[in-house]
C-alpha cells in the first residue's frame, strides 16, 4: 500500500471517530499547561496529574513560581521523574517567563525553546494545544506509531525526521488534531511490548500487522 492511501485512511477513521481529541493532561491556563508538559517528559500523564494540583495551589502563577527555589519545587514534584532537574527547569522557566516574556507563553516555537526545560517537543505540544498551530510533537508514542503504521520510513530513526516526514502528509488543519491521534493510539493500543494488533481498527492498513501476518503464514505448521 502506498504512504499516501495510509495516511488518507487514518485521518479518515480518526476523523470520523474520534473528531475531537484532547490531551489527557490536567490544566486551566497555558501556563498550567506549559508546567505540566515540562513534568511530563519521560513520565506518564497520569502521574503528572496527581502532582499538579498541589504543586498549582502553591504556584498559581509564573510570578510566585519565579521567586521560588528549585529545592521547594521538589518537595512538590518528588514522585516525579527526574524531579531534580525539573525542579530547576520550572523554576528557571518562570524566572525568563517573568522577565524576559511578561508573563505571557510566547506563541513562536522558536522562542518557547529559550525557556529551561522546554525542547522542540514540548514547544510543539504548546504550539498546537494552545496556539492551534500546525505543529507535530513527537514523543515515544507517535514515534513508534509511525514507524508501525508505515507513515514514515525506518530511515526516520530521529523525532525531528519523524516529524517533518509526518508534517509532508497531513493538512496543516488536521495536525494539532493528528498529534493527540498518534499519541491516543500508542497510550491504548498500539502498546510498545505488546501492541493489540486483534483490537485495533487500523491494522487493515498497517505495514507492522501486514508484516506479522506475512511471518505467521511462513511460519511451518507443527506436526504430532
Amino acid at each position: 500500500m502506498q504512504k499516501k492511501e495510509r495516511f488518507r485512511l487514518l485521518l479518515d477513521y480518526f476523523t470520523r471517530n474520534f473528531p475531537e481529541p484532547e490531551t489527557e493532561l490536567q490544566y486551566r491556563n497555558p501556563y498550567e499547561l506549559l508546567v505540566s508538559v515540562i513534568l511530563s517528559a519521560q513520565c506518564t500523564d497520569k502521574r503528572v496529574n496527581m502532582v499538579t494540583p498541589s504543586l498549582f495551589d502553591r504556584f498559581p502563577d509564573p510570578e510566585s513560581l519565579a521567586v521560588s527555589t528549585s529545592e521547594e519545587v521538589f518537595t512538590y514534584i518528588r514522585s516525579i521523574s527526574y524531579p531534580n532537574n525539573k525542579s530547576k527547569h520550572l523554576v528557571g522557566m518562570a524566572q525568563m517567563l517573568v522577565g524576559e516574556f511578561g508573563s505571557e507563553i510566547p506563541a513562536s516555537i522558536d522562542e518557547l525553546q529559550k525557556l529551561p526545560g522546554v525542547g522542540r517537543k514540548t514547544a510543539n505540544v504548546i504550539a498546537s494545544v494552545i496556539f492551534n498551530q500546525p505543529a507535530m510533537a513527537v514523543d515515544t508514542h507517535v514515534f513508534r506509531v509511525s514507524h508501525r503504521l508505515g507513515l514514515v520510513p525506518m530511515t526516520a530513526t530521529t523525532p525531528l525526521a519523524v516529524e517533518k516526514g509526518l508534517m509532508k502528509h497531513i493538512p496543516k488543519v488536521l495536525v494539532p488534531k493528528a498529534h493527540h491521534w498518534l499519541i491516543l493510539h500508542g497510550r491504548y493500543v498500539c502498546l510498545a511490548r505488546s501492541p493489540k494488533c486483534g483490537a485495533c481498527e487500523l491494522s487493515s492498513f498497517c505495514a507492522y500487522f501486514e508484516k506479522k501476518q506475512k511471518l505467521e503464514n511462513l511460519a511451518p505448521n507443527p506436526t504430532f
